[in-house]
């Protein structure tokens, strides 16, 4: 018979108060991945950039959203320096050889972008126009051989909803982080620009995506379906693009799976360390 054992997971919040899709998918990660795996989950949210909250040391695993704006023109503000020393405390708790487990963390999109930016391991910048659909996700030699990959196919589908992007590695600095591109923009050759990093293992226990694997197909495709939502789609990226996102939204080989396994994935690979109760 298995026992139920607790868990304490931070949610740090990016969103700026702002109504969002992801948040949601991410509390119904933690609640059904908990439930199949015997864990209590024990979760708290933390207000970043608006209430200027961040997480104690206490917590067993960390997971920080996307976000609206630019990842740029927030240096120096409050929440984004102390955001970056939040992500530097956490990265000395586990380079000390003494504290075990060790804490993960797990960016999302904003918070990625943030990442690369602080760890200087890419040139951050706006896009020529803003990325927003279902693509599909390339990996890497070393994305192939990641655990928070386990399980998905090359190519895999995901939600991209973005004005920035994170290019022109520095695989110097990765190497000194003991860090790895995982993933790849969808090549495109019609197009004079690079292909964007999509995701990215900053050292053994740091790791992020450009890209949302918290979106849920169900839910994306009920809000995509709101008049109003629909109207904004239309109007910013055309008619088809909207029913394109429709159609890829209804396979269950693309955005689900890719919702079944990452997040689930890390939750797995992160508590597989926790000391048994």
């Amino acid at each position: 018979m298995k026992t139920t054992r607790k868990v304490r997971i931070a949610v740090l919040d990016m969103n700026e108060g702002h109504p969002n899709q992801g948040m949601r998918c991410i509390r119904e990660i933690l609640g059904w991945w908990g439930k199949s795996n015997h864990y209590q989950v024990e979760y708290n949210e933390f207000d970043v950039r608006v209430q200027k909250q961040l997480p104690d040391l206490s917590y067993d695993l960390y997971i920080s959203s996307g976000g609206p704006g630019s990842p740029l023109t927030s240096v120096g503000q409050e929440w984004d320096t102390a955001f970056c020393k939040w992500i530097d405390a956490v990265n000395e708790w586990n380079k000390n050889m003494s504290n075990y487990p060790k804490k993960h963390i797990f960016f999302i999109c904003h918070s990625f972008q943030l990442a690369c930016r602080h760890y200087n391991i890419a040139t951050v910048c706006q896009r020529k126009s803003t990325s927003f659909g279902v693509f599909p996700v390339h990996m890497t030699q070393a994305g192939k051989r990641e655990a928070v990959f386990n399980g998905l196919r090359d190519p895999f589908y995901a939600v991209d909803s973005r004005d920035f992007q994170v290019i022109e590695p520095n695989h110097s600095r990765l190497k000194e982080l003991g860090g790895a591109i995982l993933a790849i923009e969808k090549e495109r050759p019609h197009v004079p620009y690079e292909r964007a990093i999509m995701a990215v293992r900053f050292n053994d226990y740091f790791v992020g995506t450009q890209f949302h694997p918290e979106a849920d197909a169900i839910g994306m495709s009920m809000y995509l379906q709101r008049e109003d939502k629909k109207q904004t789609v239309i109007n910013n990226h055309g008619e088809p693009k909207w029913s394109n996102m429709i159609e890829q939204l209804s396979d269950p080989r693309k955005i689900m799976f890719t919702y079944n396994h990452v997040l689930p994935n890390f939750l797995n690979m992160a508590v597989g360390e926790l000391v048994e109760g």
